[in-house]
């Protein structure tokens, strides 16, 4: 999702956001929106953009707020990243199992 108006540092700080993200365990689709998402938000904070919305603006930075409302939060991890953590281990019959089972899963099975 790289754009033209984006800056080198802009690219480098996207594909920065993305492996981070990936090795968290969110898929290559999420972890590509949750850089772009930020990265144009830090455009706009910056003045970098054409245009801005109110929240990007006013709002705390991505680099200071440092994860606050990010998935791992109070409930842990997210489905999602449980599901990518069985994959990567080889846990059978992932895709039936619920979030409380993939907890179970990941946390049985220690990684190779």
């Amino acid at each position: 999702m790289p754009q033209e108006a984006w800056s080198n540092k802009r690219e480098r700080q996207y594909e920065h956001i993305k492996e981070s993200e990936k090795k968290q365990g969110r898929s290559t689709g999420r972890a590509k929106q949750i850089a772009a998402a930020t990265v144009n938000k830090e455009r706009a904070r910056k003045g970098e953009s054409k245009s801005a919305s109110r929240s990007s603006t006013r709002d705390i930075s991505s680099g200071r707020r440092g994860g606050l409302r990010s998935g791992s939060g109070g409930g842990g991890r997210t489905k999602e990243q449980l599901y990518n953590e069985a994959k990567r281990r080889g846990i059978r019959g992932r895709s039936q199992m619920n979030k409380a089972q993939l907890q179970r899963a990941v946390a049985g099975k220690s990684s190779r």
